[in-house]
């Protein structure tokens, strides 16, 4: 019997390591970008066609390399950034597996031109597929350039599970914007098929966000900054009246390295708590810097996870300084427990005189003077002695009590019939075997989301705005421009300008509801539902719009507005789960009751 254990070729050794290294082409630019700022550049362009899938190129102005280097960068575990274990806790570079290039080469045509300061001729190699075509000198700049063409030409099944363009789009920016905010000091531009997305310039740390995200960003920061022995946490966090229902704008890093890190952000959360909804969650841009040998990147393979030795007391410092930043602006309230606030808000007329209070009394009021009634004015009048005699004045008042009871109950057994709303969130319907609960913004979501799927076939009916108002938004943010047509046919009626929506009319159903707002609201969850739902794109807008436009918890309702909700909520198809698969409605039978009181 032969041996069954044989080692595999480099090309498919290549392949396989491609597959943890590069999942997508925003793998590629991440590995490209962290090589070019571990190179020493202070300008990277940054040009990607087809979402990546035709070609991601990268160009900077770092050191570069000699022929010889040139040549072995492309090896497997081939790199500059270590020597040895130990220099694993004490990494000052972004990368140091030494497996990108060689990961990238096989799965893509890659061509690299690279001439180190003060050589007068640089190298070009081509390689595809782990092999090296070509190696020659050439003319070129002080620096390093890769092209990456053709990914996954020789994996087809890979590329065939590459996601939309927009998508795989969006993970490149992603990638590109984690980079440039924590690395203000190099000139970084982006470009997408050949239309420049970014030109960033050298700059400040709060001048590159607000480069990023756009002017009106500005005003959302407020600074952060704690140095301790421990852990130095410098950025910003946006104010709580700007929290989003996505997380988006979430950055955290360490030592210039973006990482996520659920321990930690829950210590924003709470330096938060009071200040925003609970369903909403507010953007950081959080720098760390902490002693290498604290911290390990080496634990995934994208380096995104980090561990740290003392996550306790980094959590501590980040929920005080958050917290004493937000007080320091004025943003959080402060409780002073020595002053007296009851009567901080009675506004004191001085120009009036001093007047002693009065009481008024009727010295001729009797309370037991049967013959005597008093009016609503206060004033007492003569009414009719049949009216008023009583034979027995204890019979009287127990009869009257009776009399009294007996007509609550009967009011109370006619509102058990109407529905009640109870804390202003749920809606008490009585039946026959029981009564249920409705959670009365998820019904009205499951609603609203069934008629604007309906929408596709029959018009939303719209609402001009007496005064159109304007919004703008980042141009970088596709998002966008992606929704504008389907909102325009669910209600609203919008014009798209680079950079500027006007909003002309809204769906009817959105009330007095704030346009900007709403707007802002429907793509933030229309983002985030593409991430976490299965739905498809319409369905994902239908589904934002609904959850944006649906009555929140803490409104009061008529019975009117109730019964007729309830109505609208047994007419759809689904009206006992949400379209998040939440319950909408829970039952409870007569029997539970009873077994209550026993």
């Amino acid at each position: 019997m032969s041996d069954l254990i044989k080692l595999l070729p480099d090309h498919v050794a290549n392949q396989i390591a491609a597959g943890e290294v590069v999942q997508r082409p925003a793998s590629v630019v991440k590995e490209l970008l962290e090589n070019a700022v571990d190179a020493g550049a202070t300008k990277i362009v940054l040009t990607v066609k087809d979402s990546g899938k035709s070609l991601i190129q990268v160009v900077d102005n770092g050191c570069g390399m000699s022929a010889a280097d040139a040549r072995a960068s492309f090896l497997r575990h081939a790199t500059s950034k270590i020597s040895s274990a130990d220099d694993l806790y004490k990494l000052h570079t972004m990368g140091f597996r030494g497996e990108a290039l060689a990961s990238i080469c096989a799965i893509a045509h890659v061509q690299l031109k690279t001439r180190r300061v003060g050589d007068e001729l640089g190298t070009e190699i081509n390689n595809e597929g782990s092999d090296v075509k070509s190696q020659e000198p050439v003319l070129c700049p002080e620096g390093t350039s890769v092209s990456v063409r053709n990914l996954f030409y020789n994996v087809p099944a890979r590329r065939n599970f590459l996601s939309k363009d927009l998508t795989e789009y969006r993970h490149i920016l992603e990638e590109f914007m984690r980079v440039a905010l924590v690395h203000p000091d190099v000139a970084m531009n982006f470009i997408n098929n050949d239309e420049d997305v970014f030109l960033l310039p050298i700059q400040q740390r709060r001048q590159r966000i607000v480069s990023i995200f756009g002017s009106s960003f500005n005003e959302r920061l407020v600074p952060i900054e704690e140095e301790t022995d421990i852990v130095k946490i410098s950025g910003f966090v946006t104010k709580p009246e700007f929290a989003k229902t996505g997380r988006d704008l979430q950055y955290f890093f360490v030592n210039n390295r973006f990482f996520r890190d659920r321990y930690l952000g829950h210590a924003i959360s709470a330096a938060y708590e009071g200040l925003v909804q609970s369903n909403k969650f507010p953007g950081y841009f959080i720098y760390l810097e902490v002693d290498p040998s604290a911290i390990d990147v080496n634990v995934h393979p994208t380096k995104t996870e980090i561990k740290f030795q003392d996550n306790q007391t980094i959590y501590a410092f980040l929920r005080s300084t958050i917290r004493q930043s937000l007080g320091k602006f004025n943003i959080a309230p402060s409780l002073d427990f020595a002053r007296e606030t009851t009567f901080d808000h009675i506004k004191m007329d001085l120009s009036r005189p001093v007047v002693m209070p009065e009481i008024k009394v009727n010295p001729k009021f009797n309370p037991f003077e049967a013959t005597q009634s008093t009016t609503a004015s206060g004033s007492l009048t003569k009414v009719d002695e049949r009216e008023t005699s009583v034979p027995n004045q204890d019979l009287w008042i127990e009869r009257e009590h009776v009399t009294i009871a007996s007509a609550m109950n009967e009011e109370i057994a006619t509102e058990m019939k109407k529905p009640v709303q109870l804390q202003q969130k749920y809606i008490l319907k009585e039946m026959r075997s029981g009564f249920i609960l409705i959670d009365q913004y998820r019904a009205h979501v499951r609603i609203l989301f069934d008629e604007f799927v309906r929408s596709e076939k029959a018009q939303v009916a719209t609402q001009k705005l007496i005064f159109p108002e304007v919004l703008t938004y980042d141009v970088s943010d596709l998002v966008w421009e992606e929704v504008a047509g389907m909102l325009n046919t669910s209600g609203f009626e919008l014009k798209i300008y680079k950079g500027e929506i006007e909003i002309i009319g809204v769906p009817q159903c959105a009330g007095d509801k704030n346009p900007k707002t709403m707007l802002n609201e429907i793509v933030d969850d229309y983002r985030s539902s593409l991430v976490d739902s299965d739905l498809d794109l319409q369905s994902s807008l239908c589904l934002a719009m609904a959850r944006s436009l649906a009555i929140r918890g803490g409104k009061s309702l008529s019975s009117v507005e109730m019964s007729d909700l309830i109505e609208k909520l047994f007419a759809c198809q689904s009206p006992h789960i949400a379209s998040d698969g939440k319950k909408v409605i829970v039952k409870f039978e007569l029997s539970e009751l009873t077994q209550r009181f026993d």
